[in-house]
């Protein structure tokens, strides 16, 4: 996370040396409030049996860079960070020993997505729109508390998931305004993982080189996945987001 979060600030601190008429740039950081929902299915000795998510809302911290060029051919460059944990509830066995129903569970998804793109429309009538792959790295950590009779289960995997990513925005004319969306969807086989938002910020006009930004929006996020190695996924997590931003 540290490395992430310095690469963020190397973005910001590179981009007030570069003219805006040859490089843009923006950043921002945030809190979503994610309510889970769904399954996780245990498939090994270690851990067999049914994980329920507790529809519980949680604070994740997220941030995100974006960078676009005037270099043609060359893609475009945005970076996005989340981590999500939630807790649930679990019954089966562990290690051949019967759990109670009562017996406390937590995943934690910390995500790091690289998505080069292309600007199709720049502000072009006050619409832009992107497209590009969005490269979503997913350092998955989930554990089962321990019961009598058995010390717990624990698994960790990092699953690297191409997605397809548009994203759209309208500058509302003549106002700090914007509203923009945009998604990020792979489905094959019975997998299915997408990562959807939908937000309205507005941009503070005090500085032409530095313009902060406040941002407010809803966020869904789905995987049902047999990627990992010894779990099976089917979770969504949903519920409004804020930040703020700066834009160079």
């Amino acid at each position: 996370m540290k490395k992430i979060l310095t690469g963020l600030a190397c973005v910001a601190s590179f981009s007030t040396f570069v003219s805006a008429d040859f490089l843009r740039a923006e950043m921002g950081v945030g809190a979503w409030s994610a309510t889970p929902k769904g399954q996780i299915l245990g498939t090994t000795t270690g851990f067999n049996g049914v994980d329920t998510a507790q529809e519980d809302a949680q604070t994740n911290v997220y941030a995100w860079a974006l960078v676009k060029h005037f270099v043609p051919v060359v893609p475009n460059l945005r970076v996005e960070y989340v981590d999500i944990t939630s807790e649930g509830k679990a019954t089966g066995s562990l290690g051949g020993v019967s759990i109670p129903t009562s017996t406390n569970t937590q995943i934690d998804m910390t995500q790091v997505d690289l998505i080069p793109y292309y600007n199709i429309l720049d502000n072009t009538f006050w619409i832009t729109l992107d497209v590009g792959l969005d490269i979503k790295m997913v350092d998955v950590s989930y554990t089962v508390d321990p019961v009598v009779g058995s010390d717990g289960y624990s698994s960790s995997e990092t699953l690297a998931l191409p997605l397809g990513y548009v994203r759209g925005r309208l500058q509302v004319p003549t106002s700090g305004f914007g509203v923009e969306a945009d998604i990020k969807y792979i489905e094959y086989d019975s997998n299915i993982v997408y990562d959807v938002r939908a937000k309205v910020d507005y941009t503070f006009d005090i500085s032409p080189v530095i313009q902060p930004a406040v941002e407010v929006g809803y966020r869904m996020q789905k995987y049902q996945t047999d990627e990992t190695k010894d779990i099976a996924l089917d979770l969504d997590y949903s519920g409004v987001y804020a930040g703020v931003a700066l834009r160079f």
